[in-house]
């Protein structure tokens, strides 16, 4: 199985659209935009997404949830999210598993990489995400133009007052 494993807040401040929202002042949406793009990217692709949150600047323990599937980590009190990943690397890393690294703090990459985890730049896993959405958009626009609009063929009047009545005009 190979695992992603996201520094959460590193993402959030390289990719445009989260940076904005953080720079807005709205932290919260932002995590959640990565989360549920973290989520389609692990049903697309197969490999579990573990994203990872620095909280060494708040007091208390670590967190940990599900959403979507996807693994969300917290780190506890005094504990970065580059710690927490190096941890995650030396504890899941074995023969049948790949590590990856989505973070592009560069000193991180390097240090990951020595304990034998595969880097991914931000930038990288953002084009990835971009290029997963499109997919998707194109099989769902492929499937519904196969999709037959009905099993019984209908005249177009016929078909017209059918989708009043749905829309609930009774005339």
């Amino acid at each position: 199985m190979d695992i992603l494993l996201v520094d959460g807040y590193n993402i959030i401040g390289a990719w445009p659209d989260l940076q904005k929202l953080k720079d807005e002042n709205n932290l919260e949406d932002a995590r959640k935009i990565l989360i549920n793009k973290m989520a389609e990217y692990q049903a697309y692709t197969g490999m579990k997404v573990i994203v990872v949150f620095d909280a060494h600047l708040v007091k208390g323990i670590e967190k940990k949830y599900l959403d979507n599937r996807v693994e969300i980590i917290f780190t506890r009190e005094n504990e970065t999210a580059d710690e927490r990943i190096e941890k995650l690397v030396k504890t899941l890393k074995n023969i049948k598993t790949k590590i990856y690294v989505a973070t592009s703090d560069y000193i991180e990459q390097w240090t990951i990489f020595s304990q034998g985890a595969l880097r991914k730049s931000a930038r990288e896993l953002y084009n990835e995400v971009v290029s997963i959405e499109e997919s998707i958009r194109k099989k769902i626009q492929q499937i519904q133009g196969e999709r037959p609009a009905s099993k019984i063929r209908l005249s177009y009047e016929v078909a017209e007052r059918f989708e009043k009545w749905r829309r609930g005009d009774l005339s």
